[in-house]
């Protein structure tokens, strides 16, 4: 029941459902994977490193055929899924989910808990931080791909132009440093942020912040009291109170990319998967970047996520088994390190202890071992996060009532308040029982 009600609110969902018939005649006239038969498995990915594990994959596995589909980025993968699960046929055997996706789909029933084909035999070879994106009451209902501890990506060209000599590690440090690249001039900004939703999840995780509670189809919603929305709020505005967010460029937008580019945007707050859209899209930065933990709250030990993916075998595909060798291929096998050498950042541990990874310096990063501080970054991620069962959906909205805080249009927790209240009638108008 609530899969069909979130795929009715989906955008363009009728549009979607000639994408969603990509994967049916593939998924379903799988066969067998014994003796000789091929198994053909469908996956809806867009990550475009997927493509580039399939003949790795197939050597080891002859008998395992794979058709990789994009169906679309995020919201419109998810529509089509939506569609196609609902509809009962069209759907992929495995899909690419991104972690604040995965609760939203195995509340609704469509994905298979992976323990069954040994998920649960590999679960604890990833990072905490993976562990806590793949899995929903316990229960690991995706293969991690890639995730994305929090990092502070700086240019130490522009900090040290402001007089800003060491990194920040507390948010009051960060709020003094932020004064100073200001005062270069007034398109300096220490970072952007128009009122993105995942970046105040993250920034929400690291206060330590549990403002979601999920129980089957019970959900508790309480943003106005949790003490971690309240620690990021207080801190945010007053950056934007005072002018020390840039609040007008759009991430990944072509201006963003300019000012990351000339040092006017001279840091970001970002998941560890950051470093290769670095060296691709800002190159007229390299060498002057360099990378250090998250600022906290208080200087403690302690991280958060932002990003990150797994991938999630789909209700009732009938090459369930075959699928889930491909997802743990990709998930700690040969895949594993195609992706990382691609530029994804490894969601294993085995990874991240290898002194050939935590050891490669980095010309970009000024010839920092920048491994060696996203592993670290990694490892302080310790405590998990809730998201909602409708994560996606509150997501989409966050822009029109948190993020008018950004424009000058009342406060941060004014925005909460909204967004939470926003939330709460959706959510039971979807049949969960929701409570404030």
């Amino acid at each position: 029941m609530f899969m069909k009600k979130l795929a009715a609110a989906g955008l363009a969902a009728a549009t979607l459902m000639s994408v969603a018939a990509c994967g049916s005649t593939t998924a379903s006239n799988g066969g067998s994977s014994s003796g000789s038969e091929k198994t053909t498995i469908t996956v809806w990915a867009w990550e475009p490193l997927i493509e580039k594990t399939v003949a790795g994959f197939e050597k080891e596995n002859p008998n395992i055929k794979v058709k990789v589909v994009n169906a679309g980025t995020n919201n419109d993968e998810y529509t089509a899924l939506s569609n196609a699960v609902n509809a009962g046929s069209g759907a992929p055997d495995l899909v690419q989910l991104d972690f604040n996706a995965v609760p939203q789909f195995a509340y609704s029933g469509a994905l298979e808990d992976m323990s069954q084909y040994g998920g649960d035999k590999v679960l604890s070879k990833f990072t905490a931080g993976a562990q806590s994106g793949a899995t929903v009451d316990g229960k690991m209902y995706g293969m991690p791909m890639g995730t994305g501890p929090m990092a502070l990506f700086y240019n130490k060209d522009v900090f040290d132009k402001a007089g800003v000599t060491e990194a920040p590690k507390t948010w009051d440090e960060y709020y003094e440093a932020a004064k100073k690249i200001h005062a270069l001039g007034s398109d300096y900004y220490i970072t952007s942020d128009t009122g993105d939703a995942g970046f105040a999840m993250s920034m929400i995780w690291l206060a330590g912040g549990q403002p979601f509670k999920v129980d089957g189809e019970n959900v508790t919603i309480n943003l106005t009291g949790d003490s971690g929305v309240k620690a990021f709020a207080e801190f945010w505005q007053k950056m934007i109170d005072e002018d020390l967010i840039d609040t007008k460029t759009a991430g990944w937008s072509d201006e963003w990319y300019k000012s990351l580019n000339n040092g006017h945007i001279a840091s970001l707050i970002t998941g560890a998967w950051m470093p290769i859209t670095l060296e691709n899209s800002v190159a007229d930065a390299a060498g002057k970047y360099r990378v250090a933990n998250t600022p906290t709250p208080n200087g403690e030990e302690v991280n958060s996520e932002n990003g990150g993916g797994a991938l999630a075998i789909v209700k009732g595909s009938k090459n369930a088994e075959a699928a889930y060798k491909f997802a743990e291929y990709v998930g700690i096998g040969g895949g594993n390190k195609t992706f990382t050498e691609g530029g994804s950042f490894p969601p294993d541990t085995a990874t991240l202890e290898d002194s050939s990874f935590t050891d490669k310096t980095s010309d970009y990063f000024g010839g920092q071992k920048a491994n060696e501080v996203l592993a670290k970054a990694a490892e302080d991620v310790k405590e998990s996060f809730t998201f909602l069962p409708f994560q996606v959906y509150g997501n989409s909205i966050y822009a029109d009532t948190v993020g008018k805080a950004f424009s000058g249009n009342g406060t941060m927790m004014e925005g909460f308040a909204a967004w939470q209240k926003q939330l709460v009638e959706y959510g039971n108008g979807q049949g969960f029982k929701v409570n404030e």
